[in-house]
């Protein structure tokens, strides 16, 4: 691998095993000799670290800019209120009344306010925290706080806070809102994960949608495959989609995860499939 490369792991829906692929290409790219970098983007619930068990050595609170209106200043003109789209700071019967966990925090408000009556503070709304699962691994990600909504500007903290190893896989949300957006916009390809099922043939088919639309190479692994269920196979057949693995239907999975034990280190046979696959996506990127 010439330069550095980062892989968005994704799906269409949520249950099909996107963690657990995600996870298990980052031990074998740090098995391989790959200096590996694993964010876990899925901020509401990342569970990443459950698995890897990093030992997390540093953390940081992750915050925007919300406005405070100095009242004596005001002149209860009401242009921040036009100008904000989010309905975070209103003008009522010349008082202004802001909503801090609506605002979005572009600082609009303030820029518009001919009286100068409004700053700014930062409002914390969750936390990325690093870590070393050791042999070449490193680990990053995202604790969104409880109630809080701003999961793109924190998975952008995460992937800022990322830097300098040569391969960063990025375990992306489930589905295809903004959150997933934020995770894989910029990466130079994306393993899509599904299972042969009619649901989620279905969320691939709309994730397969959102990644032409942002222009991404991507291809697909079928988890929990079953030789006589190809509707996965197929999708991908018609719409000329590269297949890179299929995972079995395998209960030894199943009872390695329910006890935090990912496939690659838990399930014999496993290693050498992630190995091969990790191979495959770097030369299907060209690096």
């Amino acid at each position: 691998m010439k330069q550095k490369l980062t892989i968005a792991v994704a799906s269409g829906k949520g249950g099909t095993g996107k963690t657990t692929v995600s996870a298990s290409l980052a031990l074998a790219a740090a098995d391989t000799g790959h200096k590996t970098a694993y964010m876990d983007c899925d901020v509401e619930e990342p569970n990443g670290h459950l698995f890897l068990k990093p030992n997390i050595s540093y953390r940081h609170m992750v915050g925007i800019p919300v406005p405070i209106v100095d009242q004596d200043k005001c002149t209860a003109c009401g242009l921040c209120g036009e100008i904000c789209q989010f309905s975070a700071i209103v003008c009522i019967n010349k008082n202004v009344l802001t909503f801090d966990k609506m605002c979005h925090g572009c600082g609009g408000c303030s820029l518009v306010c001919p009286a100068e009556a409004i700053t700014e503070h930062s409002r914390n709304f969750g936390v990325v925290e690093t870590g070393d699962c050791g042999n070449n691994l490193k680990f990053y990600h995202g604790k969104l706080d409880v109630g809080e909504i701003h999961s793109p500007p924190l998975i952008e903290a995460v992937r800022e806070t990322a830097q300098g190893e040569d391969l960063n896989i990025v375990d992306a949300s489930p589905g295809t809102s903004c959150p997933v957006v934020a995770a894989i916009k910029g990466v130079d390809y994306i393993l899509l994960v599904t299972e042969p099922t009619p649901f989620g043939v279905n969320d691939l088919e709309i994730a397969v949608d959102m990644v032409k639309e942002l222009g991404i190479p991507h291809a697909v692994v079928i988890n929990r495959s079953v030789p006589e269920h190809t509707l996965a196979r197929d999708f991908c057949r018609d719409n000329n989609i590269k297949i890179l693995a299929e995972i079995p239907d395998d209960r030894r999975v199943a009872e390695a995860y329910s006890k935090g034990e990912l496939p690659y280190s838990g399930v014999e046979g496993y290693r050498e499939l992630f190995k091969e696959l990790i191979d495959t996506i770097i030369k299907e990127a060209g690096r």
